[in-house]
């Protein structure tokens, strides 16, 4: 099974959401996204996500980082992602709170063991023009 997560970057900043549940991991830091469906493109999944989880509409750009193993056989699959609408702004529909964090602010959030892998790929997609 794969998870697929936006590296949603606006004017040098990361998106980042806080996890409201379950409880071992309320309060850490993720991206955005979720599970690729039966039938479903990890682009069209990531898209689906967003919308659920951040009421936003995202262009689905290239890979970021290589593939993350998870617990059961599952693996997180990280994309570059951009806001379609300029004046669109992210919002926790389903999560404790959404951030625009910069590059020196990575270290600072409490990430999931999966998304903290995947720091180095950040900083690089965050040093790119």
């Amino acid at each position: 099974m794969v998870i697929v997560g936006a590296a949603i970057v606006r004017n040098g900043r990361l998106l980042a959401q806080q996890r409201a549940w379950p409880a071992d991991h309320a309060g850490q830091w993720e991206l955005p996204g979720g599970r690729v469906e039966d039938g479903e493109s990890d682009e069209a999944a990531l898209a689906r996500e967003c919308l659920e989880e951040l009421d936003v509409a995202v262009t689905v750009g290239g890979r970021v980082g290589d593939d993350v193993p998870l617990p059961k056989g599952k693996v997180l699959r990280i994309y570059a992602a951009s806001l379609v609408g300029a004046g669109d702004e992210p919002r926790a529909v389903e999560h404790e709170d959404v951030r625009w964090i910069s590059p020196r602010e990575l270290d600072d959030l409490d990430w999931l063991p999966a998304d903290r892998v995947l720091l180095p790929a950040l900083r690089t997609l965050l040093a790119s023009p």
